[in-house]
């Protein structure tokens, strides 16, 4: 274990924050793989249906981010948010567990569980909060492993749902799964998350207003290094879409070799999120998620002309080295862009998470409308690249924080 990682989980605050990040993540990998199945082929909901019905809950989730993150802000109470949103989490999941039929489906995608999504942010915002007067570089070292603690989640869970489910007449055990995990995120959040020793400040000045808030993630400033991280960022939504057409079509392989795939790209991912973290020792941030999208971009390039099976696997290793940069390093640049305000600030991940899905999917139509999947991946690296000049353009010659 890193000198970082240890030092991390010795705070009694960050440590309960790396258990509730687990458990977020743990909800939707229980529940993720299996949703469209759920909500199409058990509850009965159309295809289009079920399309505009997660898009309705991405956008509802980004202004559920942005709007608890400025709450939280003003109430200068980070936990308290924490609690409460986690039983939007349990009432989510719990109610199509519990309920299993499309009017309770659509009530908890379409209300309940964006509202618990906001959860992500909160926790980066209440550990930025815990993390005041940390040096730059600590601040990313704490950001990836959590960082890498969530994708531990979506290493383990699915593997072991897989397990449960097998067999079984229902996959609707998958939430019960996600429920027990949300009340786990409100137990730690009621007991564990150190209480502040004294009453949080309620801020009352005009910036911690709406509409002022609002403002400042609507600067020119900070939405031009939104975009970059975006653009950036767009390539991993691309590569999930992409990668299991392209392994079983022009690669001829199966669906259990894009399982094989995914899991290995992911404990990569684990190892080099840490990696990426140290990096900062004698890289600026910037530079190195420059260098880390960069290497994504070559392996989407790539990808775009696969033609056996082990080409995907020999990519493996280029695509989890790159993607741990990725997904790693844009938390802390993007709370960096509204530094001294926690809770709008993480809320910006939500922001990027939102609009890189949408450059994705307009990618992704594109592509497949002029030619192949292949083609999409090759349009995915010219845009993460364009990306990167962008943030470099920006921040380039910004200098290494120790």
């Amino acid at each position: 274990m890193s000198v970082s990682l240890r030092n991390t989980l010795k705070d009694p605050a960050l440590r309960a924050s790396a258990l509730a990040i687990f458990f977020f993540g743990t909800t939707g990998a229980a529940t993720s793989p299996y949703q469209s199945i759920i909500g199409i082929q058990e509850l009965g909901l159309s295809d289009s249906g079920y399309a505009v019905l997660m898009f309705s809950a991405a956008a509802i989730n980004v202004t559920a981010s942005v709007l608890m993150g400025i709450l939280a802000d003003r109430m200068g109470d980070y936990r308290t948010s924490i609690l409460y949103i986690s039983l939007f989490g349990v009432a989510g999941f719990g109610l199509v567990y519990l309920a299993a039929s499309v009017p309770a489906f659509v009530a908890s995608k379409l209300i309940l569980l964006p509202i618990y999504g906001a959860l992500n942010s909160l926790i980066f915002a209440y550990i930025r909060a815990s993390s005041t007067g940390q040096t730059a570089a600590r601040l990313i070292a704490i950001n990836s492993t959590m960082r890498a603690t969530l994708s531990l989640s979506w290493v383990l869970m699915p593997g072991i749902v897989g397990v449960m489910l097998a067999g079984a007449s229902s996959i609707l055990p998958a939430y019960l799964v996600a429920t027990i995990a949300a009340i786990a995120c409100f137990l730690l959040a009621a007991f564990q998350f150190p209480k502040p020793q004294v009453q949080p400040e309620r801020r009352t000045e005009e910036r911690y207003r709406f509409l002022a808030s609002l403002r400042e993630v609507f600067e020119t400033r900070v939405m031009l290094r939104i975009l970059a991280i975006a653009l950036i960022c767009s390539m991993l939504h691309i590569n999930d879409a992409i990668l299991p057409l392209i392994v079983t079509g022009q690669a001829g392989g199966t669906v259990g070799d894009v399982g094989i795939i995914i899991g290995i790209v992911a404990l990569l991912e684990i190892i080099f999120i840490i990696v990426w973290g140290r990096a900062e020792r004698w890289l600026t941030a910037v530079r190195a998620l420059a260098i880390g999208a960069g290497l994504y971009a070559l392996y989407l390039l790539l990808q775009g002309f696969v033609s056996t099976t082990w080409h995907v696997y020999a990519q493996t290793i280029l695509s989890g080295i790159a993607a741990a940069a990725i997904i790693s390093l844009p938390i802390t640049y993007l709370q960096d862009l509204i530094a001294d305000r926690p809770g709008l600030g993480s809320s910006l991940i939500a922001v990027n998470i939102f609009l890189s899905a949408g450059l994705s999917a307009v990618i992704f139509a594109v592509g497949t409308a002029i030619g192949s999947y292949g083609l999409v991946a090759i349009l995915g690296a010219l845009v993460g690249s364009a990306g990167i000049a962008l943030l470099l353009v920006l921040d380039g010659t910004r200098r290494r924080t120790v």
